[in-house]
């Protein structure tokens, strides 16, 4: 693998990853422990050389984490934004254990640009919640088909339990509060961050792409755990259950 910290074209990316990282950790200081019990739940169902799917994978995030402890893993990283692409490429150039695929989750034959018909797991973070209810649960049909038997699905990401409003309040305001002290001492939000990588002589090109194609930041559902889960075995997964999860977030996990 090229060293990361290597210049391709006057970009540092492993500045870009580190940047990145910290401006998630901003909206999610937990973010690494999900990544922890998200690798600990593949090694323990699909053991230590996995092929992985890292699902609208941005920068590559999980990919990183996947080869630091699984070094024998292999991964292939698909998602449509060209700017997060090009750190991801960037950052793993050289690597034959790494393969990066532009395709857009909502075209229903996304799949078939795929170098493999089948993964050990697909795993995804913090990406799915601009997809709305009846998109995702297409999008976890197609994941059933791609999944082999005995395989795992991992999604974590932003999950609403309609049920618990006054605790949903509650969370959130100290969630904001914390953020709001952190962004007093310099941490950077999301707009902030893509500021910044439109000004960057390697990332503008690939920004302004990528507004053309998203535009601003949009959410789509935040559903509760039970409706993933449920979701998911509708699809045809065995199991499915939450691994971890935050007073904002889950890791759900779903097995073939």
């Amino acid at each position: 693998m090229t060293d990361s910290h290597t210049t391709t074209a006057g970009a540092d990316w492993q500045a870009w990853q580190e940047s990145w990282d910290r401006q998630q950790e901003w909206y999610m200081p937990d973010r690494e422990e999900r990544f922890r019990v998200m690798l600990d739940m593949v090694e323990a169902l699909v053991g230590t050389a996995p092929r992985v799917l890292d699902l609208a994978c941005g920068t590559g995030s999980i990919t990183a984490r996947l080869l630091a402890r699984l070094p024998d893993a292999t991964s292939t990283g698909v998602d449509l934004d060209p700017a997060l692409l090009a750190i991801a490429e960037g950052t793993f150039a050289g690597d034959e254990r790494v393969t990066f695929v532009t395709a857009d989750l909502k075209d229903p034959g996304w799949a078939t640009q795929l170098p493999h018909d089948s993964y050990d797991a697909v795993l995804t973070a913090t990406a799915l919640h601009w997809l709305h209810r009846e998109p995702l649960a297409d999008l976890y049909g197609h994941l059933a088909g791609l999944v082999r038997d005995g395989g795992v699905f991992m999604n974590a990401d932003h999950m609403t339990d309609e049920t618990t409003p006054r605790i949903n309040a509650a969370e959130r305001a100290q969630r904001h509060a914390r953020m709001d002290r952190a962004k007093e001492q310099g941490a950077l939000d999301w707009a902030e961050w893509w500021q910044l990588a439109a000004k960057d002589p390697v990332l503008a090109g690939p920004t302004a792409r990528r507004f053309e194609i998203y535009g601003e930041h949009a959410e789509g559902d935040t559903p509760s755990p039970a409706w993933h889960a449920r979701t998911l075995r509708e699809a045809g997964f065995a199991e499915a259950r939450p691994v971890w999860c935050s007073p904002s977030d889950t890791l759900l996990l779903a097995l073939k």
